[in-house]
């Protein structure tokens, strides 16, 4: 299934540290998606890493999501504008939680 393509048509529901949250934001359960140029579905990711590790401009780090089912943790997008649109993260990621488009 994978991240929504399409999520940046709908409206933020929340900026956090100024990055943009879209779709359902009902924490803990539903944390939508985080980011506008490298997004991340919070609700998909199982924070295995693999984007962080992969990631040669240090766009993500972790950030502590407890109670979501998913995954107690997240790789937040904080740095995106750092993002040199190599697709690395998005080409490692086994759940296909991330979309990386250029503004």
């Amino acid at each position: 299934m994978g991240i929504d393509p399409n999520y940046r048509s709908l409206p933020a529901a929340k900026e956090e540290q100024g990055v943009k949250i879209y779709g359902t934001y009902e924490p803990p359960t539903k944390l939508g998606i985080w980011g506008t140029i490298v997004g991340v579905d919070f609700d998909l990711c199982i924070a295995d890493g693999s984007c962080i590790n992969a990631c040669p401009v240090n766009v993500f780090q972790w950030l502590d999501t407890p109670g979501h089912p998913a995954s107690e943790k997240k790789a937040f997008p904080i740095n995106e504008q750092a993002c040199i649109f190599c697709m690395a993260c998005v080409n490692v990621c086994p759940v296909a939680a991330i979309d990386v488009k250029p503004p």
